[in-house]
Parts: C-alpha cells; structure tokens; sequence
C-alpha cells in the first residue's frame, strides 16, 4: 500500500541559525500520502524542523532523505524541485499583485499541479476576490491564496506552519476540509500546529518536540491515550 511507502526520513539533524544550535538530532520519518503534525510550544524547534528540509537555515547537519534523494547539501531551489510546497507562517502574499497573480506568480516545478479552475472550484472565495490586490484580502482569503498557489505548482509533499492560526472558525473549516481532499488525493503533509483541535483529526500520526528534539511519535489511533502526556507538554 501507498501510505506504508516512506516518503521522509530525517535522521540526527542539527540546525543553525549563526550561532544558535536550534535542532538537536532530529528524527522523524513520514510515508507518502501520510498527514503528520508537528506538536509543540513556541520555541520547540517544529517551524525549523520545516525550514531545515527546505535548506532554509544557515547550517544543517545529519540525513534529510526526500522521497529516496538525499537533500541535505542542496540548495533550496534544487529541494524545492523534489515536489515541496511550503506554507510560511507569515504567508508571504504580494500586496502589488492581485489574488490571481499571487496564484500564477511561482514557476510550476512538477506536472499534474492544480489548474486555476480546480483552486478556484477548492476555495471560491478565491474566485470572487480574483481580481482584488493581495493584501486587501481578509486573514482567511490570503491563507487560502498562499496554500492554493503551491498547489498549482505541481508540488505533493506539503509543508504547512500554523494555516489555521488566527483565523475565523468557518475558515479553520473550510482548511480542514482542504486537508482532508489533499490527503484523498494522495498528497503527503507536515503540518506545525497550536490549534489542537483543527490539528487533531486531520493527522495519521503525531510527533512532539521540546527544545529542538523529538519527545514522543505516536498514531492517531494512540492519541486517547497520550493525552495526560499531551496536556503536560502542551497545556491542551
């Protein structure tokens, strides 16, 4: 089967950012057409554990295997064309351009990426707000816009930081259901979360970090009984 395919490996990865050692031995692994989350406070190390598969920290050490290529001494544009979307948190919409060209804005860096018409049929907001400039978009439309343009792209393995952070509930659903087609469709996703909640039902399986090391991996069929262990990690 598809999902027992492993797709990710990251074995003892330490990361930099000048002289701070933010990641220490890292080790996780994700199969293809899993959905994973990242769980843990502020600090913890999960959005550098992101920007470490992308290339984007300023020293990195260990084994990132991405889909059986070994990554860690390519440069970012080269990892990117392994087929990786990258949600920042910060959703980097550009305010000069409207919301379609935002959409058609990154180079597609594999075939069978999402036709406009299929991200405008995925989020219809997007649609009605096409022709507006990117940042007189509401908090909501512009994570959509900035999860719909990698998906045009052509990229399958998805890296999402905090898509659900700040938003309004009917937003934070409508993301859920996104997720869950994405997954339907064979795409494979790392997912950091604060939202517990939004997070909890859309994941296979789960990995908690403390102080830039991974603390507990476990399923979502274990997640009842790691709650105890969730709620003195996380406060959830």
């Amino acid at each position: 089967m598809a999902e027992s395919q492993e797709f990710l490996r990251i074995s003892n990865l330490h990361a930099w950012y000048g002289e701070s050692h933010i990641l220490h031995g890292v080790d996780l692994t994700v199969n293809e057409g899993e959905v994973v989350t990242l769980l843990g406070r502020n600090g913890a190390g999960r959005t550098t554990t992101l920007k470490s598969i992308l290339g984007l920290v300023g020293r990195r050490t260990g084994t990132i295997t991405i889909n059986g290529t070994e990554s860690v001494n390519m440069a970012p544009h080269q990892i990117a064309k392994l087929g990786i979307g990258y949600c920042p948190e910060e959703r980097g919409i550009f305010a000069s351009l409207t919301c379609e060209e935002n959409l058609l804005l990154p180079p597609v860096i594999a075939s069978g990426g999402m036709s406009l018409d299929e991200i405008y049929e995925m989020f219809p907001n997007l649609l009605e707000r096409r022709s507006s400039p990117g940042t007189r978009l509401s908090g909501g439309e512009q994570q959509m816009l900035a999860v719909g343009r990698i998906l045009r792209t052509g990229a399958r393995f998805l890296l999402l930081d905090e898509i659900s952070e700040g938003l309004a509930p009917v937003i934070v659903q409508a993301l859920a259901r996104m997720i869950k087609a994405l997954k339907a469709k064979g795409y494979t996703i790392i997912m950091v979360e604060q939202n517990f909640r939004f997070a909890a039902p859309l994941a296979d399986r789960f990995y908690v970090m403390e102080h830039g090391q991974i603390v507990q991996g476990f399923t979502s069929a274990e997640l009842p009984e790691k709650m105890g262990m969730l709620s003195e990690y996380l406060g959830v």
